[in-house]
């Protein structure tokens, strides 16, 4: 059938095909195809051609898609094997692209080739002519990842759809992948990159890449970074103990280096610093043992002794024992072998005798010189009432006559052992009551005499010489040299046994002296100031840290009956199990000693202390100079700071600056502060804020953000001020702020909104809002702290320096100090004021009801409140409490 459709179709178009004649010899062989069509690709519009070769063939002709195509599309050639002489056919035809697009459904365009002989035809293989194209869009493309060191890492791609199937290559930062010679990596079958074990050089952007004869896609890039996770490096070896001798405390550290974090891996878990407690072995000093027995006298009149250096031995750097250890000495004439003639001996006697002749009537003059003086005391002091006129509160109504008796306490001046120099006035008529000019005393001096013709008039407790007088002739003094000459700073008064207080307005320091601390008959000339750090270093150890002012209290070495009571700020978060909390004392020679340790305290010593939440109450039966000193246990002890925001008070430029103070949260730092900045001409824009500063050794850190940038931008280059933490644990900057300069992009801007953040590294910090005009005035609590500096220290003396009237409250001690079975006595009294904390040291007190009311007095001086100590009386069961109804008048 084929061959007669050829036939007939031959017959049809017989001028356009050349029909080859075979010779005999190869009429009964079948056509074989040399060259086969192949499948093809029509890129855009060019067509492409398909080649088919056949021997022996008489004809050779094309069948697309079912249909013959056109002996006018036909390109033929002839040519004869010359090895075997056999003729060999060759045919080409061209397919265009609008071919191939007419034809619709599932099935592929495709061309056969059909070759013919006499004995027969052949078929070639099917050649399939497609339009080739390759999508835009990637059916799944590679995704970022983040992944750790050495980890397996795999990257998808599913290029997009095209014919024909488009090939796959891998780049990475650009340069191309190759498998071959990177082992590392992996080409998947499906064309997925794998990264074996990922290096940080691995950390890039890698690309797929798709293209086929028509185009080249490239995927969207994908970031792989690998990141390091921190690692602890080995502990560093434990420090010396910060004690040399007793209990102390060493640190050991580590570094997250081990490895570093990179690429945003993980710090490590856990502190990088250890503390733990020491005991140093304490250095023991040598000392002498007794000296041994004298050796019989020699020749040459002399006898020895020695001794040893053995009790105790000095051991573990102690010091050696100072002093001789062979002492001689001359014999005795019996005894010396050589012994002196008589006329020798009769000498020695008579100038023995002389000499005690001579001591003993040097003697019978001192004793009657002692007599006279004495004699002319007791006449200069024959009245005493100087003593109460002086002390005698202005504010107190006279008494009536019938409670004179009471209130008109005489004190005792039979005792000549007063330590008061100086001259003593009536409040009346500013005379001395008997007319002479002095007030001699026996004992000595507590502060040189005043210089002569300055009188000292006391008016309820205040002295009416000049203050910096005072400060010129209390630093003269050879222990006070180093005392300020700030007369701001200090407070100072005059007072006898009724007691009295000291205060230095604004700093939270006062002194409380008790009535009856003073022994009746003397009078002290005491003073109060705060030690500027500048003028006085404490020194730290480890991880100490000063937690109050230094405060000196004096003169030291005065009599106290009863403790007085130091009150002045602390800073610690008062949490006790974060804490070693001493209290210090300087000594004489000037070395800072502990004289207590906080939550062991002795009641046998004479200080004991109370820590409440900002402040400490000292009690002391020595005055001296004090401070508050705090050893960190672990790293959650923090100490309070207290951050405060100053500016110019007047800007007339585009640059203004604020200035962000950190500081210890006490009153005497901040009055500090506020002093310096009114001479600078500052002023406060925002209420003080209170931060935990912890002791992690990290630093803190201070930013600005969210200025309205249209209006306000930052001149500075960081991100953030640092201060770094030892200059705020040490103390070793008295003043530490950070300036923070801006500018403003117009002058006429005037309103500030931003953002202070505050934070310590690696923990918690805070924010602030912001937002004041730069040209108002200043915040009315600035104007009101400013107006505060302006006061002065007045001391109080007597009854108006209490609020519990003098008499009141003997009743109350008498009322209360004895015991009493069912409990009604001074325990309930410390219980219902809750100080049933520091029972044992009531207890140990004379008067135990009387030191709890000082320290009631001591709290409450300004907000105290009678009625409200009178209704505990009354729920202790005791009918005194109704004294309290009375009148200052009436009492």
């Amino acid at each position: 059938k084929v061959v007669e459709g050829v036939l007939s179709w031959l017959r049809f178009g017989t001028e356009h095909v050349a029909t080859a004649t075979l010779p005999a010899s190869f009429n009964d062989l079948l056509p074989h195809f040399l060259v086969e069509p192949d499948d093809e690709y029509i890129v855009k519009n060019k067509p492409v051609t398909l080649t088919c070769r056949s021997t022996p063939a008489t004809q050779i002709y094309f069948k697309c898609n079912g249909e013959w195509v056109h002996q006018d599309d036909h390109l033929i050639d002839r040519t004869v094997d010359p090895a075997t002489g056999l003729p060999i056919m060759q045919v080409k035809i061209d397919i265009s692209r609008q071919q191939v697009e007419k034809i619709f459904g599932l099935d592929d365009y495709w061309c056969q080739c059909v070759a013919w002989s006499t004995t027969g035809t052949q078929k070639s293989q099917k050649a399939y002519v497609r339009i080739a194209y390759l999508r835009k869009n990637f059916e799944e493309e590679p995704m970022a990842k983040e992944v750790a060191l050495n980890q397996e890492v795999l990257l998808r791609c599913h290029p997009p759809e095209g014919v024909p199937a488009a090939e796959v290559e891998w780049q990475r930062n650009e340069h191309v992948i190759d498998p071959v010679n990177e082992p590392n990596f992996l080409v998947t079958a499906d064309r997925n990159l794998i990264i074996k074990q990922a290096r940080l050089a691995d950390t890039a952007n890698y690309t797929c890449v798709a293209k086929n004869i028509v185009a080249r896609r490239k995927s969207s890039p994908a970031t792989v970074l690998v990141y390091v996770n921190g690692g602890w490096s080995t502990w560093t070896t434990w420090s010396a103990c910060s004690s040399v001798c007793g209990r102390g405390w060493q640190r050991r550290s580590r570094s997250c280096t081990n490895p570093t974090p990179l690429n945003g891996g993980m710090a490590c878990d856990g502190q990088n610093v250890q503390k733990s407690a020491c005991t140093a072995t304490c250095p023991v000093d040598g000392g002498w043992s007794d000296w041994s027995n004298w050796s019989e006298c020699g020749v040459d009149c002399s006898m020895w002794r020695s001794r040893e250096c053995t009790q105790p031995s000095p051991g573990t750097g102690g010091k050696d024992c100072q002093g001789i250890d062979l002492q001689s000495l001359n014999c005795t004439s019996q005894q010396c072998l050589q012994t002196a003639n008589g006329v020798e001996d009769v000498a020695l006697y008579v100038g023995i005798v002389a000499v005690a002749l001579c001591l003993t009537l040097i003697l019978i003059v001192v004793v009657l010189v002692y007599r006279r003086k004495k004699e002319g005391l007791d006449a200069d002091v024959a009245d005493s009432s100087i003593l109460t006129t002086g002390f005698q509160p202005m504010g107190i109504k006279p008494s009536k006559p019938e409670n004179s008796h009471l209130l008109t306490i005489q004190p005792d001046l039979t005792t000549t052992t007063t330590s008061y120099q100086g001259t003593l006035h009536s409040r009346h008529d500013g005379t001395t009551h008997t007319g002479t000019s002095k007030f001699s005393m026996t004992n000595g001096p507590l502060l040189d005499p005043l210089p002569n013709g300055s009188h000292h008039t006391l008016h309820n407790g205040k002295m009416t010489s000049d203050p910096a007088e005072f400060m010129t002739r209390l630093s003269n003094q050879t222990y006070f040299k180093t005392l300020p000459r700030d007369v701001a700073n200090t407070s100072y008064g005059t007072f006898n046994f009724l007691g009295g207080r000291l205060t230095i307005p604004n700093t939270g320091i006062s002194l409380l002296i008790p009535p009856e601390a003073i022994p009746r008959g003397k009078i002290y000339e005491i003073y109060l100031t705060a030690q500027r750090k500048e003028d006085l270093r404490l020194p730290l150890a480890g991880c100490q840290t000063l937690l109050s002012p230094i405060v000196s209290c004096g003169p030291p070495g005065v009599v106290l009956t009863r403790p007085t009571i130091l009150s002045m700020d602390h800073c610690s978060d008062a949490c006790p199990e974060n804490w070693a909390i001493r209290l210090k004392k300087q000594n004489y020679e000037g070395v800072w000693e502990d004289v207590l340790m906080m939550g062991e305290e002795l009641i046998s010593e004479p200080y004991y202390c109370q820590l409440e939440a900002e402040t400490c109450r000292v009690f002391s039966e020595q005055l001296g100079r004090f401070s508050l000193v705090g050893e960190s246990l672990n790293m959650s002890a923090a100490k309070r700071l207290r951050l405060v925001l100053f500016s110019d008070a007047y800007c007339s430029t585009l640059e203004y600056n604020i200035r962000v103070y950190c500081m210890d949260d006490t009153q005497d730092v901040f009055k500090e502060v506020m002093q310096m900045e009114r001479q600078l001409g500052g002023r406060l824009i925002d209420e003080p804020h209170v931060l935990l500063f912890k002791d992690s050794y990290h630093n803190l850190r201070l930013s600005i953000h969210d200025m309205p940038q249209a209006h306000w931008r930052s001149k500075l280059l960081a991100g953030y001020q640092e201060i770094p933490f030892y200059h705020i644990w040490n103390g070793s900057q008295r003043f530490l702020h950070c300036t923070f300069t801006l500018e403003r992009l117009n002058l006429s801007t005037c309103e500030l909104t931003c953002q202070l953040c505050v934070w310590q590294v690696e923990g918690e910090g805070q924010s602030f809002s912001l937002d004041f005009n730069i040209a108002k005035v200043t915040l009315r609590s600035h104007t009101i702290l400013l107006s505060g500096l302006e006061a002065q220290a007045f001391p109080l003396a007597g009854p108006s320096a209490f609020q519990i009237p003098y008499l009141i409250r003997q009743k109350i001690c008498s009322s209360l100090d004895t015991p009493c079975p069912n409990g009604a006595d001074w325990r309930l009294l410390a219980q219902r004021l809750k100080l049933d904390r520091h029972m044992s040291f009531f207890a140990s007190k004379a008067s135990p009801t009387s030191v709890i009311l000082d320290l009631w007095e001591a709290q409450h001086f300004h907000s105290g409140n009678l009625n409200q100590l009178a209704t505990v009386m009354a729920d202790i069961g005791k009918q005194e409490a109704m004294i309290f109804l009375v009148s200052d008048g009436e009492c």
